[in-house]
């Protein structure tokens, strides 16, 4: 690449399709940078304390890419030597282990871009209208079970010990749950 032509970019991108970090650190690499510092956010197995089965994100897509347009704005203002910012996240389902969201920066020294790629995921997740959905397991008590049979049914239900062991071995709940800060 000619230096001439390297000037700043910022590369913006939500998707359904899985997410590479190496298309995403290409982006931003730079001859007159020395550094590239990147973020990944992963979908993890578990929260607090529940199995987590994956996560899936929604956008309001236009909104969303405006917002992050002006986070890139905001990190050039705050960080004058930053090159190139890569923000990409996924949308949909997404399965445990793969990438959510992957940040990327470029500057000629690394505590700009390591600045800035925090800068960056911070102000996405509270301001980008993405939401998370988590689909995770719940494995009720007693009194939960009970309660939630009793009122889909009216309260006719009553349980003994017997059925409330194998209703305590084989029952699994699935739920949604809506995680705005996490």
């Amino acid at each position: 690449m000619d230096e001439s032509e390297d000037v700043p970019k910022d590369f913006i991108k939500l998707k359904s399709e899985k997410l590479s970090v190496d298309e995403v650190s290409e982006l931003v690499i730079s001859p007159n940078c020395g550094a590239v510092s990147l973020f990944i956010g992963t979908t993890r197995n578990n929260f607090e304390g529940k199995k987590v089965i994956h996560l899936e994100y929604e956008a309001y897509t236009s909104m969303a890419e405006m917002e992050i347009k002006k986070i890139c704005r905001d990190v050039r203002q705050k960080w004058p030597s930053v090159k190139h910012i890569a923000m990409h996240h996924r949308l949909g389902v997404v399965p445990i282990t793969e990438a959510s969201v992957i940040i990327a920066v470029s500057s000629p020294h690394r505590t700009e871009s390591l600045e800035a790629v925090t800068y960056c995921i911070n102000t996405l997740k509270a301001f980008v209208p993405i939401w998370k959905k988590l689909l995770f397991i719940l494995t009720p008590s007693r009194g939960q079970t009970e309660r939630v049979l009793s009122s889909l049914l009216g309260g006719k239900v009553r349980f003994c010990v017997g059925l409330w062991k194998s209703l305590e071995s084989a029952l699994h709940w699935t739920a949604l749950q809506f995680a705005r800060d996490l």
